[in-house]
C-alpha cells in the first residue's frame, strides 16, 4: 500500500472539503506516482523541497543559537562575511556548475559519453583553478585595501578567503548531482550536513572556551565546508565516473565556456541580487543593523525555497524536453512548474508572517523590529514565485545571454534604489530596493518567454496534463 492525497483526505477531511481539493490531490498523486519512471521531475521538486524546508529549519535554528551566542554584532560581522563568500564561491565557478545540469542529459540522450565525461572533468578543473586564484586575489586585496575596512571585518574577510575554493567546488558536484537528479545527494550536503557541522563545531568552540567572535564562527564554517566538500566528492563524483569509465575524454572548451560564461553572469546576477540588501545593509549601516535585516531575510528563506526546489527539480527536464524537441510538453510542464511554486508560496508566506515575530525574538533584543519588514519583503517573493523559474527555463532553451541582460539590470534596479534609499530610509529602503528589484525581474522575464518561446508563464487556468499522461 502507498500514500494517497486523494485517500487520506477522504479519510481525514470533511466530505465538501474533500471533494473541493480532490482535482489538486489528484494532481498531487499523479505527479509523486507517474507511471513513467523517467519522468520524475515532480518527485525531484518534491524532494528538493522537502529538503530545502529542513535546511531552512535547520538555519534557524542554528543562526538563533549563534546570534544569541555571539551577540548582535560579531553577529552581524559572521553573517555579513559568510554571505559574501558564498556569492564569491557561486561566481568562482564561472557558470559551470549549471551547464553541467544542461550538458549531462544532452550528451546522454546523444550518447556521446566522451564529451559527457569531458564535461564532467573540465568543470571540475576550471573551478577550481578559477576559485583558488580569486581567493588569492582577495586575499591580496584585503591586505592592500585594509585601510579602507572596519578592523573588525579584516581577519573574518581573510578566514572567508580560504573558505572559498571549497564552497565553489561543493557547488559544481551539487551541480553533476542535480543533473543526474539525485536530488538528496545534490542538496543533502550543502542544505542540511554543512549548516548541522557549523552549529555543532561552534558548540564544540564554546564548551572550549573560544571567543564568541565571527572569527571564531568562521574558523567553524571553513572545517564544516571543508568536510562537507570531501563527503559529496566521496559520495558524487565515483558515481558519475562509473557510466564513463570505458569513454575517452573529449573536451569542447570553447563551446562550454560560450554557453558557461552567460549563464555565469545569470548565476551571479541572481545571487547577488538576492543578497544584495544584506551587503549594501552592510556598507552603509553598523553590523547589528546586518544581523537584525539578516535574520529577517533567513525567516522569509522558508518561502524563497519553494522557488529554488521547483528550479532544482525542473532544470534537467527542462533541458530534456528541449533537446527532444518535445515543445509540447516543455510547454505543458513549465506551465505547471508555476503552479508549483506559486500556490506553496503563497502558504508559506502566510504562515511566515503570522509567527514573524515571536521567530524574530528568539534571535535576542531587539531582533523583533525587524518584523513589519517581512510584509514588504514578502512581496518581491511572491512576485517571484507568480512566473515559476522562468529563467531556468530560458537557460536550459539556448536563451542564457537574454537572461544574464534581465538580472543585470534587475540588479542595477535594487543597487541604485538601495544606495538612495538606504542612506534616507535605513532597513526600509533596503527592503524596498529588493521588492522593487524582484518585480522588475519576473515582469520581464515572463514578458521574453513568451516573446521567445511561446509559452505563458501563469498559473494554468484549466487543468493541464501531468508528467508521464498521454
Amino acid at each position: 500500500m502507498r500514500f494517497s492525497a486523494v485517500a487520506t483526505a477522504d479519510r481525514l477531511l470533511p466530505e465538501p472539503l474533500a471533494v473541493r481539493l480532490k482535482p489538486l490531490l489528484d494532481r498531487i498523486d499523479a505527479t509523486i506516482f507517474s507511471a513513467e519512471n523517467k519522468n520524475n521531475a515532480g518527485r525531484t521538486s518534491l524532494t528538493a523541497f522537502i529538503i530545502r524546508v529542513a535546511s531552512a529549519l535547520i538555519a534557524l535554528f542554528s543562526q538563533v543559537l549563534m546570534a544569541r551566542w555571539m551577540g548582535g554584532h560579531e553577529y552581524g560581522i559572521y553573517v555579513l562575511v559568510w554571505t559574501t563568500m558564498l556569492i564569491a564561491g557561486n561566481l568562482s565557478c564561472l557558470g559551470f556548475h549549471t551547464s553541467i545540469v544542461r550538458y549531462i542529459p544532452q550528451y546522454r540522450v546523444q550518447g556521446a559519453m566522451g564529451e559527457l565525461r569531458g564535461v564532467m572533468q573540465a568543470s571540475r578543473v576550471i573551478v577550481a583553478g578559477v576559485s583558488t586564484l580569486i581567493a588569492a586575489l582577495g586575499i591580496a586585496g584585503i591586505w592592500l585595501f585594509s585601510d579602507h575596512f572596519e578592523n573588525y571585518y579584516i581577519i573574518p574577510f581573510y578566514l572567508g578567503m580560504v573558505c572559498l575554493p571549497m564552497l565553489a567546488m561543493s557547488d559544481t558536484i551539487e551541480g553533476t548531482a542535480r543533473a543526474n537528479s539525485w536530488a538528496v545527494l545534490a542538496l543533502g550536503p550543502i542544505y542540511i550536513l554543512r549548516p548541522i557541522l557549523i552549529l555543532v563545531l561552534m558548540a564544540l568552540a564554546m564548551v572550549f572556551d573560544y571567543p564568541h567572535t565571527g572569527q571564531t564562527a568562521m574558523v567553524c564554517a571553513i572545517l564544516a565546508t571543508l568536510i562537507t566538500t570531501l563527503w559529496q566528492a566521496a559520495t558524487i563524483i565515483p558515481r558519475t565516473a562509473t557510466e564513463v569509465r570505458h569513454a575517452r575524454s573529449v573536451w569542447h572548451l570553447r563551446e562550454w565556456m560560450a554557453v558557461s560564461f552567460p549563464i555565469f553572469l545569470i548565476e551571479g546576477f541572481v545571487f547577488i541580487l538576492t543578497n544584495a540588501d544584506v551587503l549594501m545593509v552592510g556598507w552603509f549601516m553598523d553590523p547589528h543593523d546586518v544581523a537584525i535585516y539578516f535574520a529577517s531575510v533567513k525567516i522569509l528563506a522558508l518561502v524563497h525555497f519553494v522557488y529554488f526546489s521547483v528550479k532544482a527539480g525542473s532544470a534537467q527536464r527542462y533541458a530534456e524536453y528541449y533537446q527532444t524537441n518535445d515543445h509540447q510538453r516543455l510547454a505543458s510542464f513549465a506551465r505547471a512548474t508555476v503552479a508549483w511554486t506559486l500556490w506553496p508560496s503563497v502558504a508559506m508566506a502566510l504562515g511566515v508572517l503570522i509567527i514573524g515575530k515571536p521567530m524574530l525574538m528568539l534571535f535576542g533584543p531587539d531582533f523583533d523590529t525587524g518584523y513589519p519588514l517581512l510584509f514588504v519583503l514578502v512581496l518581491g517573493v511572491l512576485a517571484r514565485a507568480a512566473v515559476g523559474p522562468a529563467e531556468s527555463l530560458l537557460t536550459m532553451t539556448g536563451h542564457q545571454n537574454v537572461c544574464a541582460a534581465i538580472y543585470g539590470a534587475a540588479l542595477v534596479v535594487n543597487v541604485g534604489i538601495n544606495m538612495i534609499l538606504i542612506p534616507r530610509l535605513g532597513l526600509w529602503g533596503a527592503a524596498a530596493g529588493m521588492v522593487t528589484a524582484m518585480a522588475f525581474e519576473a515582469v520581464v522575464l515572463a514578458l521574453v518567454v513568451w516573446q521567445k518561446l511561446g509559452i505563458a508563464m501563469v498559473v494554468p487556468v484549466r487543468r493541464q496534463p501531468v508528467m508521464g499522461e498521454a
